[in-house]
C-alpha cells in the first residue's frame, strides 16, 4: 500500500524535545522531496519544513527556524523532524508529504503523497 506513517508524537514539557519519524511505503521515497506541516485546533494547516530528495537541501517556516532540523534516511525509505525548545505553540497534529515532483512545497495540497499525522502535545 503507497502512503506515508507519522510516528514519534507525544506529551512533552516545553522546553523539551521531540523526533518524529516518517516511513514511506510502496514507493521509493528517495525519488520524492519530503515535508513536514501541522494543524493547531482552529487554524489551517501549516507549513514547517521540507527538505530535498537527496537531504541537500532544506527551508524551513520562520516560527521553527533555529529550533526544528528535519532529516532524512533515504536507505531506511524515512524522513525525520528533530523538534528542540518545543513551546506551547508548537502544539498541533504533525503531518508528513511528499512530492515526486522534487518540489519543497510549501502548500500541503501541491504533494501528492500525505501521511495521517501525528498528535504533538506541548504542556506549559
Amino acid at each position: 500500500q503507497v502512503g506515508l506513517v507519522e510516528s514519534g508524537g507525544g506529551l512533552v514539557q516545553a522546553g523539551g524535545s521531540l523526533r518524529l519519524s516518517c516511513i514511506a511505503s510502496g514507493v521509493t521515497f528517495s525519488n520524492y522531496a519530503g515535508g513536514w506541516f501541522r494543524q493547531a485546533p482552529g487554524k489551517d494547516r501549516e507549513f514547517v519544513a521540507a527538505i530535498g530528495k537527496s537531504g541537500d537541501v532544506a527551508n524551513y517556516a520562520g516560527s521553527v527556524r533555529g529550533r526544528f532540523t528535519v532529516s532524512r534516511d533515504n536507505s531506511k525509505n524515512a524522513m525525520y523532524l528533530q523538534m528542540n525548545s518545543l513551546e506551547a505553540e508548537d502544539t498541533a497534529v504533525y503531518y508528513c508529504a511528499g512530492d515526486s515532483k522534487g518540489v519543497l512545497n510549501i502548500r500541503w495540497a501541491s504533494n501528492d503523497l500525505w501521511g495521517q499525522g501525528t498528535q504533538v502535545t506541548v504542556s506549559s
